[in-house]
């Protein structure tokens, strides 16, 4: 007898025991504490068989059943599938037996009749167990050079920075882990985007449902999430479910999480230990099984030592964590953006989309953009509606600094203030020599991305890759 609610994509439990009212209670009590995706199974010979259709992550195991028995079992399993977590199941309380177990391999032990919470919290333990194997797994992989497995997933996100493909590598290792994520980073660095990823890849049929906590207070935000009955408050004439009912099978994202009022932090906690709410107004608990996400740019070190976040949630929400670098220390996605929202704000306002002058590469590739992204979509779209040449200027971004001021900011932030020709060269140079040095300075200030240098020396790609084969050859022909 083999029942199942497995669900792809997720972490499912499966039960042996000869005993099938055993397994309907010990599934039971699963599922009452937000373990899913439970199967349950009575005949031990089609143990391995049942494993070796990959859809299992954890196993529970009956240690005393007819032929064969968990004791016959465990040694085949651990040889087969060493990454599955397994778990014993005994009602012999001898010290020996469990000494044995672990010997063998298994993961932990519990004995019957069985204690809930314990089971529940062996359970858990078990599931993070599993998804750190998977995940390390998958960055020893990355580490020896395996490109992602689905581009397509960060197709929002326009970068060529290393740090941000670093950040996609982990989002990967996070397709099976249900567990909470926290996003932090500067406004305007792309939170949002980061979660839309995150909850594209952990192949969940929900929606993303995204809860703005800035500016809610405590009843606006219970409200907005768990909904309320009729009759909670004045003129809540009708019962409303919350938002999480909508991410119901997926992910609610929570944004700005540290403007949340220290009662709102409590129900939160709440949510995460237990996947549990009450509506407003009502005593009736209602079950989630979404996926948390959460966002913000606070400095939440300094609100865990005011006491203006809860360490307890802070931590729980944290499982996994994640800290977007702001565009000042990306600068190689720059002109890739610029050039991106240039063309949407193009096609946006009807119109041929424009150049960018040699120029304006170097102020773009000099200013910090304090707001980030969101400031640069605001400054190229406004650019884009001023602009009537075909062209775009310094003059057309305001923000940035005129003339030659932001050439001289940049050329001061690679070299230390020594760019002089008589700080670098000893003697008065040559011509090559110059472009030589503005092709190697260029290419550092890219972060090795050619067209991005191209652009800042006024050249054509293939122009410039002569020239670096030219500088290659000449550097060759010196070492002879």
């Amino acid at each position: 007898m083999l029942q199942s609610n497995y669900r792809k994509s997720e972490h499912s439990i499966l039960i042996v025991d000869d005993d099938a009212e055993f397994l309907d209670g010990a599934r039971r009590a699963l599922l009452a504490n937000g373990i899913g995706n439970v199967t349950s199974l009575q005949k031990s010979p089609e143990v391995l068989h049942t494993l070796a259709t990959g859809a299992h992550t954890v196993l529970l195991l009956d240690w005393v059943m007819p032929d064969p028995s968990g004791a016959d079992l465990l040694p085949e399993i651990v040889r087969h599938y060493p990454n599955i977590p397994v778990i014993i199941m005994t009602g012999v309380r001898d010290l020996e037996n469990v000494v044995s177990c672990i010997k063998q391999g298994a993961y932990d032990y519990i004995t019957k009749p069985l204690d809930t919470t314990r089971l529940v919290y062996i359970v858990q333990n078990a599931v993070k167990s599993s998804e750190l194997v998977v995940r390390n797994r998958k960055l020893t992989r990355y580490l020896l050079g395996e490109p992602l497995s689905n581009l397509e997933t960060f197709s929002d996100i326009i970068s060529c920075s290393d740090r941000m493909m670093s950040i996609f590598m982990v989002i990967e290792t996070l397709a099976n882990s249900r567990q909470p994520v926290l996003i932090t980073g500067e406004t305007g660095v792309g939170k949002e985007l980061v979660a839309k990823a995150i909850h594209r890849c952990s192949g969940l049929t929900g929606k993303m449902v995204t809860v703005n906590a800035a500016g809610l207070d405590d009843t606006m935000l219970a409200d907005t999430l768990f909904g309320h009955k009729n009759g909670a408050y004045t003129g809540a004439t009708e019962s409303r479910n919350g938002l999480i009912e909508q991410a119901k099978g997926g992910t609610l994202f929570l944004d700005e999480i540290g403007d949340l009022s220290n009662a709102s932090q409590i129900k939160l906690l709440r949510l995460l230990q237990q996947n549990e709410y009450y509506r407003l107004g009502s005593d009736v608990l209602h079950k989630s099984d979404a996926r948390i996400i959460a966002a913000s740019n606070a400095n939440f070190q300094s609100l865990l030592t005011t006491g203006a976040f809860r360490s307890d949630l802070y931590y729980r929400m944290s499982a996994h964590a994640l800290h977007i670098p702001p565009l000042r220390e990306r600068r190689e996605d720059i002109i890739p953006l610029v050039e991106h929202f240039v063309k949407i704000s193009s096609q946006a306002l009807q119109r041929t989309v424009p150049e960018i002058s040699k120029g304006l590469c170097y102020a773009l590739m000099a200013y910090d953009f304090p707001g980030n992204v969101r400031e640069m979509i605001n400054m190229v779209h406004n650019a884009v509606s001023r602009n009537r040449a075909g062209t775009l200027v310094l003059e057309d971004f305001p923000h940035l600094a005129v003339g030659t001021g932001a050439r001289r900011d940049i050329v001061r932030k690679i070299s230390n203030n020594q760019f002089a020709l008589h700080g670098i060269f000893h003697d008065f140079p040559t011509v090559e020599e110059v472009e030589a040095l503005l092709v190697e300075k260029a290419i550092a200030l890219s972060h090795g991305n050619r067209s991005i240098a191209a652009k800042m020396l006024g050249l054509s790609r293939p122009t410039l890759q002569r020239k670096l084969e030219q500088v290659a050859e000449k550097h060759l022909d010196g070492t002879k």
